[in-house]
This record gives C-alpha cells, structure tokens and sequence, in this order.
C-alpha cells in the first residue's frame, strides 16, 4: 500500500509587525462513525477571525487536491480542518479590501480556530500583501457552484484489494462513500489526506461510487475503474437537491455525459438549501444546533469545537 506523506509549506505569519516564514507538516485523523464521516449542519452566524498567506510548497495541499485553477485555496487549523472532513468546501472570506470564495485545501497546524490562512491569491483579494495579518469575516457556503462535474481519482498503490479513492467537486461537505463492484455497497473510511479507502478492498471493477452529502444530497457514479492515478472525469453535479445520477467516466480530461431524471433537477437559487437528518453529527467546521435561516446562504461556526460522532 502506498502511504500519504505530508507536505512542508511555507507560510507567512504576522505578529508584532514582524513576519515569520514556518514550515509545516500537515498531520490530523478522521472522525468516524461506523465508517461513515463526521461532518455537520451549518448554522446561521458569521465568524469572525483573522487572516495570514502562504506559498504552497509542491503541487497539492494536505486534501489531495490539485491546486484550483483560480489559484483560490485556504488552510485551516486542526479543530477546522477536522482530520479532512473539511476537504472540498468553500468559504466567502470577506476582508479590509472586499471579500473572495476560497476552497478548503490544506491544513495549517499551527492554526488556532479563526485564523485562516490563504494563498496568497486569495489574501490579496481582501488585504494588503505587506499588511501580512488582516483581520477578517468568514463563512460556510452551502450549495455552491463548482469550477466542474464531481471526479474520482485512485490512489497510486490502490488495487481490488485495496481501496483508496479522492473525490472532487462535490461542493458541499461529505457525510459518506460507499463502494460496490458487481455485488453490495461497502462504506469507505475518509483519511485526514482526504482519500476515501475500504482495506480490505472493493474488488476488481468497474465501480458504482455512491455519495451523500450532509444535506441527504447523492450522487451515484458508474463506470470508475481501477485506474491508479488517473483523474476520472464524470459528468455529474451533487449540489441542488438530492440526486440520482448515473454517468460514464473518462481519463483525464473528456467529460462523459450525465443522465439524470426529471426528479433530480436543479431547483430554483431561491430554493433554501434542504434540513439535515437528525443522524448527521456535529463537527468542528460547523455548529450543531441549526439556528434561524436567512433568506440567502446559511453560515457557519468553523470555530466549534470538535465533537465525537
């Protein structure tokens, strides 16, 4: 089996009006619950906190992630980084200079709950570069718009008898993946490097991908192979409601077509985002009492603390 080695990162921090390069490792572990995520629903108030930048060192942070191509990307401490629960969702960060929608890439261990820390992009969206620290607002945005289809991606080492996948793109936090390969579903575990794996493997392929978001929303992918390393391209979108989507998948770059049902379609922005099941446990990125919508997106507390599920 292949194993997930951490990356070493620069990052710039600010205190006193003196800057400090620190490098980093990335280190955290998965909450789960009988194999199943932790992950929460979002609550209705807007956090606020503060803001440094760091130049990634290599090509992907501690999710797996290739860098977005808007070069718009966060890391988050420990207790909001939630052993890589948070992986993949998007925050509006709104700072001195305006305000920017950054993925969750990476984790920042030095990082206490409130500090985020942008690529440097991002940061200069919002704030003066030689500011270094700027103080700012931040949220959870629920149902966003993703720059493309959900993809999988194997792991490098990964076989029939060893199951290890990377979902992309699903926009809203996961609550569970599930697996099957010509007989049931099994349920896959989440690492804190945001590979999704089933030890004792999920055979030989070609694999039915089903996966759930913290809302109820799924998605059902067909036709992933045992392709280690290859970026599988689908033509499917979780966000918008709960789904049933059965799509080909190509390598790397094509993306295959999506057939969905007149049920499954997209419903109208002004839609609010569904309630969460009373199952779904609270985690560290997002409160777990639900309080009173607003008539846009709901927010988020990314500064609770971590709880078991």
């Amino acid at each position: 089996m292949s194993a997930h080695r951490p990356k070493f990162t620069a990052r710039w921090l600010a205190a006193g009006g003196a800057a400090v390069l620190a490098g980093i490792i990335g280190v955290a572990m998965m909450l789960t619950n009988g194999g199943s995520a932790c992950a929460a629903p979002p609550s209705t108030t807007t956090k606020t906190g503060k803001a440094t930048f760091y130049d990634l060192a290599g090509t992907s942070g501690n999710c797996s992630f290739e860098v977005p191509a808007d070069d718009l990307y966060v890391a988050l401490g420990p207790s909001q980084y939630s052993e890589g629960a948070s992986c993949g969702a998007y925050l509006d960060v709104t700072g001195p200079k305006g305000k920017v929608r950054v993925k969750v890439f990476d984790s920042c261990p030095e990082c206490p709950a409130g500090h985020l820390d942008l690529s440097r992009t991002a940061f200069k969206k919002i704030g003066d570069e030689i500011d270094g620290i700027i103080p700012i607002k931040y949220k959870l945005v629920t149902n966003p718009s993703t720059p493309a289809p959900i993809s999988v991606r194997i792991k490098e080492g990964a076989s029939q008898y060893w199951f290890a996948a990377r979902i992309d793109n699903h926009a809203n936090l996961l609550s569970s993946v599930k697996v099957a390969s010509g007989g049931g579903f099994k349920t896959a575990h989440r690492t804190d490097y945001n590979y999704w794996l089933i030890d004792a493997g999920a055979g030989p392929g070609p694999y039915k991908i089903k996966i759930t978001d913290v809302y109820g929303n799924t998605a059902t992918l067909t036709g992933i192979r045992m392709s280690p390393g290859t970026v599988q391209r689908t033509g499917v979108r979780i966000t918008g409601g709960s789904t049933t989507v059965t799509s080909k998948t190509t390598a790397p770059t094509p993306t295959a077509k999506a057939t969905t049902s007149p049920a499954a379609k997209k419903p109208a922005a002004a839609t609010p985002p569904p309630s969460v099941p009373a199952s779904v446990a609270a985690g560290p990125l997002l409160e777990s009492a639900v309080a009173e919508p607003e008539p846009t997106q709901p927010l988020v507390d990314l500064a609770a603390a971590p709880s078991s599920c």
